[in-house]
């Protein structure tokens, strides 16, 4: 009776073939309340309530690229371990999954979108090409002419978000608008403004978040740099003028535009289903001509690197006798 939980386990544990590949597992769960832990058939989160007291609720391990640890929600080491093993990163946020506080990456995740993060970063040519690429993800194919330095990117920026907030502003009749962020008069600003600075709080979250979970550096931004989240901004303003400017605009009436601008930001992420499209949007971006298959991990354990060749297989003794 003694060796049956133990033999369980070892069923369970995960193989090298059986780990998800990123194109099969673009899915992100998030838990609040709920404490999560390992039992002899799986992972699962501990639910209590009052109409239905206490449940178990088994998580698919094998199929979650990315768990978000809410607030009140506890996990046990051996939980923890499981998830890691199945290559899932663990992830604690805040509410709704906004604010990323820490993250616990899976060593068996593939580091081939860092690899195409970090040559493209550092190649001035191509770093500028990635930056286009951006632009163009938000206003538009061909809306870039040839030769563009990234000063006069940022000044095209410039110039369409001015005319968005005129836009937004006339749409909502609020006058003229002008965009102000200034931690030490935070009190002072608009309703708009604290409405826009809480929701892009709560996009960079989620954006941090999908970042880590491809096991790419947030680090390495672009156009942003010289800040931890430099990438994170990068990736979160491609969806400020779809999804937080305009939210924003339809809070200027609010008494409490920082509450509002949370909760419906976390309604309005439903709607979009915004973790999947990140990851996809960073994969073109970064390396738009490789396809999004991720490799058998049987054939990507730990390789080789060689100036000349390139990569090579790993495990192999390249002695000159062979010894």
């Amino acid at each position: 009776m003694t060796e049956q939980p133990a033999a369980r386990r070892k069923l369970a544990a995960p193989t090298v073939a059986m780990l998800p590949r990123i194109a099969d597992s673009l899915s992100f769960l998030y838990l609040d309340i709920v404490r999560v832990q390992q039992d002899d058939t799986g992972v699962c989160a501990v639910v209590t309530t009052e109409q239905r007291g206490t449940e178990l609720v088994y998580l698919p391990t094998a199929a979650l690229s990315c768990v978000l640890l809410g607030p009140g929600t506890s996990i046990t080491a051996r939980a923890l371990t499981t998830l890691v093993r199945h290559g899932t990163s663990v992830i604690a946020t805040g509410a709704g999954g906004v604010r990323t506080y820490s993250a616990t990456i899976p060593d068996s995740l593939s580091t081939r979108w860092l690899e195409h993060q970090a040559r493209a970063w550092a190649n001035d040519n191509e770093r500028l090409a990635v930056a286009t690429r951006m632009y163009e993800h938000r206003f538009g194919p061909g809306t870039v002419p040839p030769g563009t330095t990234l000063t006069s990117l940022r000044g095209l920026e410039g110039q369409r978000l001015k005319a968005l907030y005129k836009l937004l502003a006339q749409q909502h009749k609020i006058g003229r608008f002008k965009r102000v962020y200034d931690p030490a008069k935070w009190d002072e600003q608009d309703p708009v403004n604290l409405a826009l600075s809480s929701a892009n709080t709560c996009l960079y979250g989620i954006v941090h978040a999908a970042i880590v979970s491809m096991g790419c550096s947030p680090a390495l931004g672009f156009v942003h740099s010289g800040n931890q989240q430099a990438f994170v901004y990068d990736i979160a303003d491609l969806y400020k003028a779809e999804l937080t400017i305009p939210l924003a605009f339809t809070l200027h009436n609010t008494p409490q535009p920082e509450q509002a601008a949370r909760r419906s930001f976390r309604d309005r992420l439903r709607l979009f289903r915004l973790m999947p499209r990140i990851v996809s949007d960073i994969q073109h971006l970064i390396n738009p001509d490789e396809s999004r298959e991720q490799p058998d991990s049987e054939e990507e354990l730990v390789d080789l690197w060689d100036p000349i060749s390139g990569v090579i297989p790993g495990g192999v003794n390249y002695a000159a006798d062979g010894r």
